[in-house]
């Protein structure tokens, strides 16, 4: 190297035989006041600054979450009372209109029993009006019904008629009576 020159010629190039002028930027020059830096102690150096920021990243990230459930639980409490009111509302209003829908329904229903029995009264009304009329003048075919009912009931109580239309009330089931016409 020459005094005056601001250049430092590097021995060996890799390209050409011939040394180059390097700038002093690019290469580092040890003097001895300058002692290198072990490498364990940069990364012991490293190694403690980069867990001193994730340990005060972890902390504000702890305190934030704290501060977060702070501010949002009584929130959350407000939004889930909210949420259970509205939803007791929904509940009464279709138990509401369930109620209205089953007085509706009873409410057709009677209408329409109710037209059934009158369509029945009806109904029942004319055939007594028919069977009316057909037995008006037709005493023969009520003296033959009421005979046949006698038969076909054998525990029926028969009242019979005496001289001034007064039936003879039960003479045969009186044990008074009874014992008294077994007398004599």
């Amino acid at each position: 190297m020459k005094q005056g020159t601001k250049y430092i010629k590097r021995r060996n190039s890799l390209f050409s035989g011939k040394s180059q002028p390097v700038h002093p930027r690019h290469i580092a020059i040890f003097t001895p006041q300058t002692k290198p830096r072990p490498a364990v102690q940069d990364i012991t150096c490293m190694n403690t600054r980069s867990i001193i920021s994730l340990s005060s990243f972890v902390l504000l990230v702890f305190v934030g979450l704290i501060i977060l459930g702070l501010w949002g639980c009584p929130q959350y409490k407000v939004y889930s009372q909210r949420m259970e009111g509205e939803a007791l509302l929904a509940h009464a209003q279709a138990s509401k209109e369930v109620a209205v829908a089953e007085a509706r329904a009873k409410m057709e229903s009677a209408a329409m029993l109710a037209a059934a029995d009158t369509i029945r009264a009806h109904g029942v009304a004319r055939s007594n009006q028919i069977i009316g009329e057909s037995l008006r003048n037709n005493e023969a075919y009520l003296h033959w019904l009421w005979i046949d009912n006698i038969d076909k009931n054998p525990q029926a109580v028969i009242y019979v008629p005496t001289e001034a239309n007064l039936p003879i009330l039960e003479a045969g089931r009186r044990p008074w009576l009874r014992d008294t016409t077994s007398r004599k």
